[in-house]
């Protein structure tokens, strides 16, 4: 049975995150570090251990339907490296700092001596074992809106980051920035038998050739095509390329 001081806690909490919860005692497990029951001489199963790991695939789930429609020009490859670090711990403890949940958690006396409420791998799970707990109380729907909102803005940053060496990227981005529709890609030929292929492909802006490029895989191809065209362009500097 949880006190009223600690409901009241939870409500402050709550009120941060802008959410509702019906279970209590599940949102408080989700808040209780393995060191507590341990140290308590209670049950181990009486931490956020389950619901972080429900947690972890409620994450990935909204994470990767939010990049999906977010990005639907990026391919499969792009759109996983930057799920892999919005997921990291290093992101999700960086958002859980923001939102003090170390001050809200139940931490055995040791563990928080040691600085455990402030440890990133802590808090990244809290998070995690957060969200298990909103969906266990059917608010998958507010659960995704609050994801988004507080992952909105390391999204962007993570996008510029893996983007910045795409160098199809940087070129759709510069022909549409300047109404020139979308750059075209064609394979002219190709080399090679079957199982050690290689691709040469021509990007074109305005039927106009650009840039060509060679590779292994035309995705490559299309990435040294692109490279060339923004070298062409002046497009290029040392630093992205």
């Amino acid at each position: 049975m949880l006190t009223n001081e600690r409901i009241n806690e939870l409500n402050e909490l709550l009120a941060k995150l802008g959410l509702t919860i019906n279970d209590y005692e599940q949102f408080d497990l989700a808040l209780t570090h393995s060191s507590f029951p341990f140290e308590n001489r209670m049950p181990t199963s009486l931490s956020n251990e389950r619901l972080e790991f429900l947690g972890d695939a409620v994450l990935k789930l909204a994470v990767s339907k939010y990049l999906f429609e977010r990005f639907p020009d990026y391919q499969e490859g792009e759109l996983t490296k930057i799920r892999s670090i919005l997921v990291s711990d290093s992101v999700l403890a960086k958002v859980a700092g923001r939102l003090e949940l170390g001050k809200y958690m139940n931490i055995g006396f040791h563990e928080k001596k040691m600085g455990g409420a402030k440890r990133p791998s802590t808090l990244a799970c809290a998070f995690e074992a957060i969200l298990g707990a909103f969906y266990l109380d059917g608010k998958l729907e507010e659960t995704y809106d609050f994801l988004i909102k507080q992952l909105g803005d390391e999204v962007t940053e993570i996008d510029q980051s893996v983007t910045k060496y795409n160098h199809k990227a940087m070129l759709q981005e510069y022909t549409q920035g300047n109404s020139l529709g979308l750059p075209d890609y064609r394979v002219i030929a190709e080399d090679g038998p079957a199982h050690n292929r290689t691709f040469i492909v021509e990007v074109f802006v305005n039927d106009e050739s650009v840039g060509r490029g060679s590779g292994k895989s035309k995705k490559e191809a299309q990435q040294r095509a692109a490279e060339m065209a923004l070298e062409s362009l002046g497009l290029l500097t040392e630093e992205k390329k």
